[in-house]
């Protein structure tokens, strides 16, 4: 039986250009300065070292959008 070719396209049948537009709409470029108390820190550093969180900008950013988008589900408009 013989073996199928790997195609040498990494993307076959996408664009690239509206590839290139989607990183570039997810591409973060707004900076936002937050500060933290002594114990709030020391509760971040336990929970990274406890977890193995590697980045903690990650998980602050994923709590806090985790957050905002609840609330936006809960508060959204109802027709009934």
């Amino acid at each position: 039986m013989a073996r199928k070719k790997k195609s040498s396209k990494k993307f076959a049948g996408v664009d690239p250009a509206y590839l290139d537009r989607q990183r570039a709409s997810l591409r973060r470029v707004h900076r936002k300065t937050v500060l933290f108390n002594t114990q709030e820190l020391a509760a971040i550093d336990t929970y990274c070292q406890r977890f193995k969180v590697a980045s903690r900008s990650a998980l602050i950013r994923q709590a806090v959008m985790e957050r905002v988008l609840e609330g936006l589900e809960e508060s959204h408009p109802k027709l009934f």
